[in-house]
This record gives C-alpha cells, sequence and structure tokens, in this order.
C-alpha cells in the first residue's frame, strides 16, 4: 500500500481509532474538543454497538462506536460515506435505543441521562440545505417562538467534512487540528508541525500502516477496497442517473423524464451496493441500513 496512514472513512481506520479500548483517549480527545467545554469527559465505556429490539421481530441497530461518560451521559459516534435518502429519520431512530435502555423498573421518576449523536459525514447535505462554509451543525430540540433550547438532553452533531478547508496555517482549536487530521490523514506523508499534543502522537503511532500486524494489515486492506467500491458505486449510480434523467427529460420534453431517469439510477446503484455488501459477508441489518431495501429484499439478491 503507497499511503503511509490509513484512511479514517474506513471501517477498519475508524474502529481502530476510535472503537477500540486501546486507543480510547483518542475517542476521549475528539468528543471534548467536539463539546468545546459543555462538559469535560475524562472516561468513556464502551457499550454494544448491536442494539436489539423490544422482541426479536423488531428491526435492530448497528452503531459504529457507542460509549457512555463517566457521567452518565451516551455517545453515538458514527462515519457516514454516502447520503441516504432519510438520513436524518435513521440518526434520530438510533436515538431512541439509548434513550429506551435507560428505562428502569418498578419506581423510575424518568430522569435521563444525555444522549449525543454525533455524524461525521463524507458528504454535504443536499438541495443547498447550509451554507458551504457552514459544517458544524449542533441540532437540539428548540421552542418555535422564543428559541429557547427545551430540551437540552438530546443533541445531534453533524460535520460535513468536505466543506473543511481550512489549512495547517489555520489551524487554531483542539477542534480544528481534529478536523484537519479526518479530512487529510490518508494523504499525509508526515506528521503535521501544528499538530503536537499529546494525543496526536498517539493517533499517527495508531495510524501507521507500516506497524500493522500481518492480520491487521489483511483487515484494512479489505476495508480499503469495500470503501472504493462503495463509492464507486454510489458515484457512478449518481452519475448514469443524471445523464440518464437528462437525456430522456430532453428527449421526452418532460420533467418526470428526469425524475424517472435519476429514480431508475439510484435503484440499480442501490442494488449493486446491495450485492457487495452481502459478498462481503456484511450483517443483513447493516445492509438494510445502508440501503433502505427489505430483509426479503435482499435475500433475493
Amino acid at each position: 500500500m503507497t499511503d503511509r496512514y490509513i484512511n479514517p472513512y474506513t471501517d477498519f481506520g475508524f474502529k481502530k481509532l476510535f472503537g477500540s479500548e486501546l486507543n480510547k483517549e483518542l475517542l476521549i480527545s475528539f468528543l471534548n474538543a467536539l463539546l468545546e467545554g459543555e462538559q469535560v469527559i475524562t472516561d468513556v465505556t464502551y457499550l454494544p454497538t448491536e442494539q436489539m429490539g423490544m422482541i426479536p421481530e423488531d428491526r435492530r441497530a448497528i452503531f459504529d462506536v457507542y460509549c457512555q461518560s463517566e457521567s452518565g451521559d451516551r455517545f453515538i459516534v458514527e462515519m457516514q460515506n454516502v447520503f441516504q435518502q432519510f438520513y436524518k429519520d435513521r440518526s434520530v431512530y438510533y436515538a431512541t435505543f439509548p434513550i429506551r435502555e435507560q428505562a428502569k423498573k418498578n419506581d423510575w421518576n424518568f430522569k435521563l441521562d444525555a444522549v449525543y449523536t454525533v455524524g461525521i459525514l463524507n458528504f454535504v447535505f443536499p438541495e443547498d440545505e447550509y451554507s458551504p462554509d457552514c459544517f458544524h451543525h449542533e441540532v437540539k430540540l428548540m421552542d418555535v417562538d422564543d428559541k429557547h433550547v427545551f430540551f437540552d438532553k438530546l443533541t445531534f452533531i453533524y460535520l460535513e467534512m468536505p466543506k473543511f478547508k481550512k489549512t495547517e496555517a489555520e489551524l487554531v482549536t483542539l477542534f480544528d487540528k481534529w478536523m484537519y487530521v479526518l479530512s487529510n490523514l490518508p494523504r499525509l506523508m508526515e506528521r503535521p508541525a501544528a499538530l503536537q499534543e499529546r494525543v496526536f502522537t498517539r493517533l499517527f503511532e495508531q495510524a501507521e500502516i507500516a506497524r500493522f500486524t500481518p492480520a491487521e494489515l489483511r483487515g484494512y486492506e479489505q476495508s480499503v477496497n469495500a470503501y472504493r467500491d462503495f463509492k464507486n458505486i454510489f458515484d457512478t449510480a449518481k452519475k448514469t442517473a443524471r445523464e440518464e434523467g437528462l437525456a430522456e427529460g430532453r428527449a421526452e420534453g418532460r420533467a418526470e423524464g428526469r425524475a424517472e431517469g435519476r429514480a431508475e439510477g439510484r435503484a440499480e446503484g442501490i442494488i449493486d451496493v446491495a450485492k457487495m455488501m452481502k459478498a462481503a459477508g456484511e450483517p443483513v441489518e447493516k445492509i438494510i441500513q445502508y440501503t433502505n431495501l427489505t430483509r426479503e429484499e435482499i435475500e433475493r439478491l
């Protein structure tokens, strides 16, 4: 492999940096930088990433990283590489699991610990929902009349990574530096001079591919191949949908021609993604989450 450091957008890379007990200081530092003084986390406990429903027939949820701070607050941290039509709905649905698991039997006054859902997005929200310069979004339940936060224990944080454009010379805060690392790590050939904090010493040691065991190297190579295939399929589907939609729209002179072309291209791309994930041995629940196909549709592939 030609890169010196791992790609954090791969499943292997993300979980190696943030999802292992060995490297939990990296996760703690990232969360503290993200919260910017809202609270200070000194320790986290990793929780099971596969969440079950109330009954066996209920849909499950699989998190990339799920942990609890020493104060009891729960954090779902996910890397999302491609936009999904109902991504926001999925975020809200995922947040219900750490809320529901706090319920106590017998006497309980309904007091909840805070729940944070953090989405590190390798895409931007569609339809120009936010300005090109706005990449950090913190969402809470708010009163629409006077704009005060009605409930401060449910927080959704989204980072549109492609919008982060700061150079090394422009890095000021620890949050800036984490964003820079996540945006540029696979392209770096050495540790930047601006990243002198001890936590980044640990990060660059753990991210250096040459230090991997043979088993880790095989796992990473498989993850890189899956990441590249996944991105290529979605990029191709988007391009095909756009070209077919425009061609059909021009030929028929109707807006529905463009819409149908885009829909057909997306559908074909989603099927390709599902086939690839199924061939790679990914759990059916994860395929459902990424493609929105039903279990029956996946089993027929």
